[in-house]
């Protein structure tokens, strides 16, 4: 069995922490990840608005968001402009690449898009993509093969505004299979990895999942046969719930799993169908999130 191993790096704090642990952990073993970075400015600190939003806060909650992300991802950009990880951590991005695993633009500005890409016109969706693809380019040397949006946050005109950009692939949203989006009354080229396991903070402190049998139910959601893609965060696997990961990754390996790339499942887009992408509410998420239509198309 393949898991399509996905690590998101939205701030300053898991570049700088996160990072280097993950790709010492995963270099002890051979394996390779996807990584997708976001460059530009942290402000995750002021998501703190949204504790208005009663989801939100029970969200906080029951992920004991203070301990999990560390009061400076919390209040980072609320006080003061966000830093840029980028010109922070940009050694860190680099030793990601020459270590071998694929690099992949997460966003330029994470706040930004999580709260506002639904409002943006497809100027500013390219200008904030450019922006983005041109640092991570600079930074090592190529320009990134893929891109992941966001809090799976993905509009029709953002699918429309990728195909600018040499993108293999892009990992918007969540579904069951590899397949080709329809938007703007037509095929995209560009190939959809969907996510197809929950995340780490969508499952922890609902329906008796702890960190007790975190992996348990992780293990049980896998699917013989069929795609499975993983995401993880630098934030928390990487920091606080390494030694989880280490875990999930020791009994993966002896159960035969392998763990690889996004970009090595690409085989299977050859038979790829087409879909949509439609905006959904998700369990243990507050707000939409984008997934794979039910329907083929």
């Amino acid at each position: 069995m393949k898991i399509g191993l996905r690590v998101d790096v939205d701030t300053l704090r898991g570049t700088r922490l996160g990072v280097p642990g993950l790709c010492r952990l995963l270099g002890r073993r051979g394996i390779r990840a996807s990584f997708f970075f976001s460059v530009g400015p942290d402000n995750m600190g002021r998501h703190v608005r949204r504790l208005f939003r009663p989801a939100f806060l029970v969200k906080m909650l029951r992920t004991r968001a203070a301990g999990l992300y560390g009061w400076d991802i919390l209040l980072m950009g609320t006080v003061f402009p966000g830093p840029i990880i980028s010109e922070r951590a940009g050694g860190h991005i680099r030793m990601t690449a020459d270590a071998g695993h694929e690099i992949g633009l997460h966003a330029w500005d994470h706040h930004e898009w999580q709260t506002r890409i639904d409002r943006m016109t497809p100027r500013e969706i390219g200008r904030t993509l450019r922006r983005g693809v041109d640092r991570l380019t600079v930074l090592v040397g190529r320009p990134p093969t893929c891109s992941a949006a966001p809090g799976w946050r993905c509009t029709d005109a953002v699918l429309v505004e990728k195909e600018r950009f040499p993108f293999e692939y892009n990992s918007d949203c969540r579904g069951e299979s590899i397949f080709h989006p329809v938007a703007g009354g037509r095929i995209l080229n560009q190939a959809q990895i969907p996510v197809t396991l929950p995340t780490y903070v969508e499952v922890v402190g609902r329906d008796g999942v702890s960190d007790l049998n975190y992996n348990d139910y992780l293990f049980s959601c896998l699917r013989p046969g069929r795609l499975n893609v993983l995401t993880i965060h630098a934030e928390v696997e990487g920091i606080v719930r390494r030694r989880l990961f280490e875990s999930f990754l020791e009994r993966g390996l002896s159960s035969g799993v392998t763990f690889v790339p996004l970009g090595c499942l690409l085989g299977r887009s050859s038979s790829a169908g087409t879909s949509a992408v439609v905006p959904k509410d998700f369990p243990g998420r507050e707000g939409w999130i984008s997934c794979q239509a039910k329907k083929t198309l």
